[in-house]
Order: C-alpha cells, then structure tokens, then sequence
C-alpha cells in the first residue's frame, strides 16, 4: 500500500514498499494517489543523517540492557569498563542492537564504520536495517549518538526523490536552523526501506 509521509510544512514524500515512488508538496501527491493513506508528522522531513562514528558506537561501546542499570548504569561504556565487561557474542549482539535503536531515535539511517570485526555486531547492524557506509579511517571529533553534536560537520544522505530508497526522518522542529539548536533528540520518526523503525511516543 503506498503513504503519504508528510511534514508540518507540507512536504511529502509518496512510499511504496522500499522505495519511495514521489517527492513534492503533499496536495499534488494526494491528488496524485487519491487512495493513499496519509501519515502527517509534526516538524521536518529530513533524508535523515549519517553517524560518522559506527564504529566507536556499535563495536567499541557496551550499550547496557535496561534490567543492567542497576549494575551498570544507562550511559555506553566504553574503554577500561568495558574491557572489565568483556561481553561475550551475544552481549555484543544485543548491545550493537540497543545501539542501533538509540540511533534511530536521533534520526540516524546510516552509520559510517571501518569495517566491522566482530560478527555478533555485524550481523545484528544487518538485521536492523540501518544503513553501513564504509570510512577509510578515525574520522575525528567526538563519539555521540546526536550526530550533530560529534564536533564535525554533519553528513546526510542525498534529498530523497522518486526512485530512492525510502530512508528518512522526521524532526519535530520549525526548520533546520532550530534543529541545528536542538540536536536530533528531537527526532520523532525514522523509517528505513519504508519501514517505521523509531516512532517516538
């Protein structure tokens, strides 16, 4: 069935499947597909960002299990803690799928990573869909699931256009200067070869 994504400034694009069949002004492609179901956001549409630090995200840093909170806190651990962890394949498994879903709720649809050593990760990135684009090295800045706020300049996918793979996100702000301000917490919908993978409650 195709939908209507559509922004707060009118802006739409028309997604069937995977791919996304129109991009434009959500009047024209509702009088284009008269039976198509319409999903309005709140905010921007974006093409979503890049996070230049897969890498460091997802196979350097232990994302702790909800239940580990207690023991472990909530934040990533990363360096001496995490080598005291020692997480075996399935915690890194889980840990690199939590990462992802963090990920996702800041409007992230690909990750930029050297390739990926451990399989556990590497498999668990593949089932979740999100985006892997190679890095030929340590890209700078600081590690941060805001990709706004790693110190670099930010890095998107190209604007999304009829024959496109349908990966996007949502922002509930006025416009790119005040999400710029705000960070990409303010992310309420990521959608991944058409797909809602993150819809903030």
């Amino acid at each position: 069935m195709l939908t209507l994504h559509a922004d707060s400034r009118g802006h739409a694009l028309a997604v069937e499947g995977e791919w996304i069949a129109g991009a434009g002004p959500l009047e024209e492609l509702a009088a284009a597909h008269p039976h198509a179901r319409v999903r309005t956001w709140p905010g921007i549409l974006t093409s979503g960002f890049v996070n230049l630090h897969g890498t460091e995200l997802l196979e350097e840093s232990y994302h702790p299990d909800p239940r580990e909170a207690g023991l472990l806190g909530t934040e990533p651990l990363t360096g001496d803690a995490l080598t005291a962890l020692g997480p075996d394949d399935a915690r890194w498994g889980a840990s690199a799928r939590r990462g992802v879903q963090r990920m996702l709720a800041h409007g992230t649809v690909a990750a930029a990573c050297e390739p990926l050593r451990n399989r556990a990760v590497r498999d668990a990135v593949r089932r979740t869909g999100l985006g892997v684009v190679g890095r030929p090295g340590r890209p700078g800045g600081v590690p941060s699931l805001d990709p706004l706020a790693c110190g670099l300049p930010p890095e998107c996918p190209p604007p999304r256009e009829a024959g496109s793979a349908a990966r996007f996100a949502v922002f509930d702000v006025r416009d790119e200067a005040e999400l710029a301000e705000r960070g990409t917490g303010t992310c309420v919908a990521t959608v991944l070869a058409g797909r809602l993978v993150f819809r903030r409650r």
